[in-house]
């Protein structure tokens, strides 16, 4: 029984507490039309043009043209309004949407400082209506200001990697200014300017006040810079304002193979079926060691190529070693010029060379022919004597 009275208790709460909640107001939608800005109190100078951003909003409500007027300009101010880089007077946005305005204030350069009361003015043909009242301060002229940060001031690479640093400049001025880019390295660097989302080069870049571009800084060093850190200052400069930021390339030292000969012919001889050696100069003209490195080539076919030694455990830096190859042509070979591409590999690195070959017959052969045709001679001879007789 008792279970059957708590049950029934549960129920008739859960009953009104949901007549309660449907009874219970909503809160109502606001609607109409509003004019809007984020700084409604700006500050503007004396013989500078300040742009100021405003929204019109339309919650709720049809659309209709609404005429824009301002009052309590000061005598010998302009004030334009802008939709879209034009002068309008007037803007629809749609039910529920909102337009971008500007206002455009040129203050004359003998402005007194002070405020100064402007109200921007939105009316349409059914009566609706807003106002959006601004306060400009007229104030004395502050000095440009520019900021230069970077996320990863240092990277890391071999003297074939192109460094890249995303920077970004920042105007805490409160006008709008084109600000130089400009950048001093080591001797032989190459550096360059691009926009953070762009490929051409700049040298220059337009900031609004208060306002933030990222560039890209790319550095580029020369194919022979030795291992070490290279500082490279990145500046900007706009009207006697500026900023640098030190950016650092860490350089590891790279390898590079030269395979060549003692004299610098890539060219021999060789005979048929017969063995071949010429030496190898292999070199080193990075600036770090090069590791496991392997010899090999292509000859042509049923020929033989060897090395001594085959594989070199390490070369330093500006290192020479000389290394034997043996070329043996094949026993057909027909007497003429061939070709051996001949090649050293390691890690990370290679180098290749064609190494002409002339095959020449052996002069065994040669003399074997020769005896060939003069027996023959001597055959003919002594034929032409036993029958001529007759």
């Amino acid at each position: 029984m008792r279970r059957l009275i708590s049950l029934l208790a549960l129920v008739t709460t859960s009953v009104v507490g949901s007549q309660a909640f449907a009874q219970a107001p909503m809160s109502p939608v606001m609607q109409g039309l509003f004019l809007l800005t984020d700084y409604p109190a700006q500050t503007v100078r004396a013989g500078e043009i300040t742009t100021i951003r405003v929204k019109m909003q339309n919650s709720g409500l049809a659309p209709e043209p609404m005429a824009l007027t301002l009052s309590g300009v000061p005598a010998g101010w302009k004030i334009d309004i802008l939709g879209g880089g034009q002068p309008v007077a007037s803007a629809m946005p749609g039910q529920n949407e909102s337009v971008a305005l500007q206002l455009r204030v040129e203050v004359p350069k003998d402005a007194k400082p002070g405020p100064q009361q402007v109200v921007l003015s939105a009316k349409g043909g059914r009566l609706q209506s807003t106002e959006l009242p601004l306060t400009l301060i007229v104030g004395t002229e502050a000095p440009a200001k520019l900021s230069l940060k970077s996320r990863l001031p240092s990277l890391r690479g071999t003297p074939r990697s192109s460094f890249e640093y995303t920077v970004t400049v920042g105007n805490d001025s409160g006008k709008d200014l084109t600000v130089a880019l400009s950048a001093q390295g080591p001797a032989n660097f190459q550096t360059t300017f691009t926009e953070g989302f762009g490929s051409n080069e700049i040298s220059s870049i337009p900031i609004e006040a208060g306002q933030t571009k990222d560039i890209k800084v790319k550095v580029t060093p020369p194919r022979d810079v030795k291992a070490g850190d290279y500082p490279v200052l990145v500046k900007v400069a706009s009207e006697g304002a500026t900023a640098d930021l030190r950016v650092t390339l860490q350089i590891s030292g790279q390898g590079k193979l030269a395979l060549s000969t003692k004299d610098g012919r890539l060219s021999g001889e060789a005979e048929v079926g017969k063995s071949s050696s010429y030496t190898l100069v292999l070199n080193n003209d990075g600036t770090a060691p090069v590791e496991e490195i392997e010899l090999s080539g292509t000859v042509p076919t049923n020929w033989k190529v060897e090395f001594n030694p085959k594989t070199i455990a390490s070369l330093a830096p500006n290192e020479k070693k000389e290394v034997q190859v043996l070329v043996t042509p094949g026993d057909k070979a027909i007497a003429g010029d061939y070709v051996a591409s001949l090649r050293a590999t390691a890690r990370g690195e290679s180098s290749a060379a064609d190494f002409r070959i002339t095959v020449t017959t052996s002069t065994l052969w040669g003399m074997v022919g020769i005896g060939i045709i003069a027996i023959a001679l001597l055959v003919l001879l002594g034929a032409v004597a036993r029958f001529g007789r007759r």
